[in-house]
């Protein structure tokens, strides 16, 4: 069936009782499923909640400004409006915040502000986040090999690692991101989370990983030493996530619940999926609403305001830069679980596929977050022509 855009008149998926489609366990994330799906990870998965806490929500001013009609380019050059971009790109939700204040916030596709949507990619910069509230607190140290806290790594490529290769993808694992073959490295992933079942066709003799550490345990090779270069493989966010369990004793829903999200003011509790030993997914399995992604956000751009220590949050907006890091990022680079758009603006970028982005960019003043599904796992031209209306919505606010 083909996917659809936010304009197609015709009725949502999954509609009604019983729904008029049944969802594909095996290819939920893909078009036009994922339009329902990642609105709706709680009905089909197990997942875990990350409690907002009792506190007080720290109320969004707002300084709303009618943005719909702004000029701006399309994914192919030509010129549109930025609600027509947003309706190109599949976007679910879409907000700006301006010096702290809701300046743009626009909804989609059924979803509403208190709507939990699946972050993808995004939560390894949650993760790295809270793992970076650890390190100021002296409960981890980065230059560390990463036996030190998982001796039982000892037997795997990642022997003789420090904690900071993974923190920055440059440890020399060899581990497969082909998200489009379900036997790759990856595709594993999806089977040892619960995301999907053992494909149909699969080899009867074939070993799947019952549960992520497990898989972990299992990827023994390296492809070059440790620190020579990046490489994308979200496998090292999870291993990050065990480190932070084993030193204090807590599960990694737990950790950004206490350390995180009960101290950002948030509206709505948020929650991770699960495996079959309770693992939440640190690699993608977060979900929240585009207000709190937005705070979080905010929280970067505030410097941490005393959570997150500010020198975490200036050492990740280091990185190094090379050729290379990502198609739609020509000067970027990573460094902590987050991407950093170039070396001028050193702006920060939490990216994950299907086409979710938070963009903290400290020149403007402003947090971006786009939750999209897009029909492909990433579509280049769509994240150059969103980045492009970023900076044309900075040079409108002014």
């Amino acid at each position: 069936m083909d996917s659809y855009r936010n304009s197609d008149p015709r009725p949502s998926i999954m509609q009604g009782s019983p729904p008029q489609m049944v969802l594909p366990k095996l290819d939920w994330d893909r078009p036009p499923w994922n339009r329902w799906a990642f609105q709706h990870i709680r009905e089909f998965l197990p997942t875990i909640e990350v409690w907002r806490g009792n506190g007080h929500r720290h109320r969004l001013e707002r300084a709303g400004t009618d943005l719909d009609a702004l000029p701006v380019e399309d994914s192919k050059g030509r010129p549109t409006t930025l609600v027509g971009l947003l309706d190109e790109t599949y976007t679910d939700g879409f907000l700006v915040l301006k010096d702290g204040k809701v300046a743009y916030e626009r909804y989609f596709n059924g979803m509403a502000e208190r709507t939990l949507h699946l972050s993808q990619s995004m939560a390894k910069s949650v993760t790295g986040t809270v793992f970076g509230i650890l390190v100021g607190r002296g409960l981890i140290d980065p230059a560390k090999p990463v036996t030190a806290y998982l001796p039982e790594l000892g037997a795997t490529g990642w022997d003789g690692a420090s904690v900071q290769h993974v923190l920055d993808m440059t440890t020399g694992v060899r581990f497969s991101e082909e998200y489009t073959d379900r036997y790759s490295d990856i595709g594993q992933v999806d089977v040892a989370t619960g995301w999907k079942p053992v494909p149909p066709d699969s080899d009867p003799d074939f070993q799947w990983p019952p549960h992520l550490f497990e898989l972990i345990l299992q990827l023994k090779d390296k492809v070059r030493p440790h620190g020579a270069a990046f490489e994308y493989r979200s496998i090292e966010t999870d291993v990050l996530a065990f480190i932070m369990e084993r030193v204090t004793g807590k599960r990694l829903a737990q950790l950004v619940s206490e350390e995180l999200w009960q101290k950002l003011g948030v509206d709505e509790s948020a929650c991770f999926t699960v495996d079959s030993a309770g693992y939440a997914l640190a690699d993608g399995g977060f979900n929240a609403t585009l207000r709190d992604y937005a705070r979080f956000g905010q929280l970067i751009l505030d410097k941490g305001r005393g959570i997150v220590p500010a020198d975490w949050i200036e050492a990740t907006r280091n990185g190094r830069h090379g050729p290379d890091f990502n198609p739609s990022l020509p000067e970027g680079s990573y460094r902590n679980q987050f991407w950093i758009e170039d070396p001028r603006s050193r702006a920060l970028m939490c990216r994950g596929v299907f086409g979710q982005m938070i963009h903290i960019d400290w020149d403007t003043g402003m947090v971006v977050v786009k939750l999209s599904t897009y029909p492909d796992f990433s579509n280049v031209a769509y994240s150059v022509a969103t980045l492009k209306a970023v900076h044309t919505i900075a040079m409108a606010l002014g």
